[in-house]
């Protein structure tokens, strides 16, 4: 059934069941056929006219959902994993030579030196993975994934310096990032002007694939912040129902006001009688959040709505529980372990994670499924050792699963174009789809390289009710802190990614891409 549903369940006359969803039968496959062979018009009908148009709104309707509801072109098979047991990211095996090379370009020093950790876990596992398997064939070789760490510093100019430093002298393939979508756009404009693919994970700012942004060299295989903040209004105002006055509290770059702006538009489109309270935006790397938690104590908000990732993440939950806000945050980037186990199971209680990498229903559904995450979760358990062996590296699931599903289409793409050649690679990844590892679907719209998908929320609550989402021994995710509990999917078909209509590609595109 996964196979058959993508990120827009498929709309079938018979309103059978498609991947475990009902489906509703559109109101134009009641409409009679046209008789061809009547030449009167019976006054009481529509015209002929109107009867064609709607007939061509309706093709184009199932064209659209169709295209997206199609079975995926590639998929992840856990069946063709590589035996994974020599796997160490504090010594990895870093092939040479003639290889195809993925730099990833991270934050590797600094306040989020964390956050490159992460990223390079992420894609060196798929990439030894991939190797041990004996690499990909491509321009007529069989060729192992190399990974460079580029260290950016969090700063722009040292991403211009380090990214130019990957395509010129490194000779990399892909530039693989980052942490910062300010800084996504400098590696952005390096690819464009050296003509290499950039894959845009992490940054998640609409505005870097706008009219002014747009390259087609860059990817972003990652939701965005539109998605985000619409999943996030549709969560509280079409399923929970419950809260209605909202705070916005984010970090003050493109980021942060883009992730609030799209959470803005949702609360318009899907709970108009919400109340925004009020909406504050402080400097990346924040140390002190008491003037803007006291507004916020003071005010009788009911959700504070945050798309802050660590070390602001940290700093905000934790001084906001010290300070007695017991307040729920919507969010994106407090799931991070280490930080949840500090704060502890009654601060946590509640939190609301807007999810990339969720599933309804329990996480594990498959055999294949299982093995991915035990390879993964034993070798956590029994050899990694500082810093991959603290709480933040145990599953492997969130958004470092995310991350080395991405990678994985990444190298799928590659594979499948035969070729290190951008215009190939490009050629096969616009309107490419691809099924990760936990069924979800991802579609690359082409006229602008964002990504269509589901979306999940997840609500946070202790180990013993943790069981509805870690649905197999010991059924909770942690002990010491409250993690995923109740899932919902936010449907693909209601949180489209942005499409700037400005950019010339996508002028006469529907937001399906079609």
């Amino acid at each position: 059934s996964m196979l058959t549903d993508g990120p827009i369940a498929r709309l079938l006359p018979s309103g059978k069941d498609v991947g475990g969803r009902r489906d509703r039968q559109a109101p134009c496959m009641n409409r009679p056929a046209d008789d061809t062979h009547t030449v009167k018009e019976d006054p009481m009908k529509p015209p002929r006219t109107a009867v064609t148009l709607v007939a061509l709104a309706c093709l184009l309707l199932f064209s659209a959902v169709d295209a997206l509801a199609a079975a995926p072109k590639a998929a992840f098979d856990p069946d063709k994993m590589a035996d994974m047991s020599d796997f160490d990211p504090n010594n990895p095996v870093i092939p040479t030579g003639d290889t195809i090379k993925i730099a990833v370009v991270a934050s590797f020093s600094g306040p989020a030196a964390v956050v490159g950790q992460i990223y390079f876990i992420s894609v060196q596992w798929a990439a030894h993975d991939i190797n041990k398997r004996g690499g990909i064939m491509v321009d007529g070789k069989r060729k192992k994934i190399e990974v460079i760490k580029a260290n950016h510093a969090s700063t722009p100019a040292e991403t211009k310096k380090v990214a130019e430093r990957m395509v010129l002298q490194e000779k990399v393939h892909v530039l693989w990032g980052t942490d910062g979508s300010h800084l996504m756009k400098v590696i952005n404009q390096v690819a464009d002007k050296y003509k290499v693919i950039a894959h845009d994970t992490a940054a998640l700012s609409d505005e870097l694939y706008d009219e002014t942004s747009f390259t087609r060299y860059s990817f972003m295989s990652s939701f965005s912040t539109e998605q985000i903040g619409r999943a996030a209004a549709y969560h509280y105002g079409k399923i929970r129902k419950k809260e209605k006055k909202f705070y916005i509290l984010g970090q003050d770059y493109l980021f942060g006001h883009s992730l609030a702006d799209g959470f803005k538009k949702g609360l318009k489109e899907y709970y108009p009688e919400a109340e925004l309270l009020g909406e504050d935006y402080h400097p990346l790397f924040m140390k002190d959040f008491a003037p803007y938690l006291q507004k916020i104590k003071a005010s009788p908000t009911e959700v504070i709505f945050t798309g802050d990732w660590i070390p602001d993440a940290e700093n905000l939950l934790v001084q906001a529980r010290q300070m007695g806000v017991t307040l729920p945050f919507a969010n994106i980037f407090l799931d991070e372990p280490n930080m949840l186990h500090r704060v502890g199971v009654d601060g946590t209680t509640g939190l609301v994670h807007v999810s990339q990498y969720g599933s309804e229903g329990g996480f594990f559904k498959t055999p294949g499924q299982i093995k991915a995450y035990k390879a993964w979760n034993t070798l956590w358990k029994t050899k990694w050792a500082a810093p991959y062996n603290t709480r933040l590296y145990e599953h492997g699931t969130g958004n470092i699963g995310s991350y080395i599903q991405q990678t994985y289409w990444l190298l799928s793409v590659i594979e499948r174009a035969g070729s290190t050649d951008p215009e190939k690679i490009i050629k096969v990844w616009e309107s490419d789809s691809y099924q990760l590892l936990n069924g979800k679907v991802l579609t690359m719209r082409a006229c602008d390289h964002k990504v269509i998908q589901d979306l999940h929320v997840e609500e946070y609550v202790g180990p013993a009710k943790q069981r509805e989402s870690f649905n197999i021994a010991p059924y909770f995710w942690y002990e010491g802190t409250s993690n995923v509990g109740p899932t919902v999917m936010i449907p693909a078909k209601s949180v489209l990614p942005k499409m700037d209509r400005g950019l010339a590609r996508c002028k006469d595109k529907s937001e399906a891409g079609e």
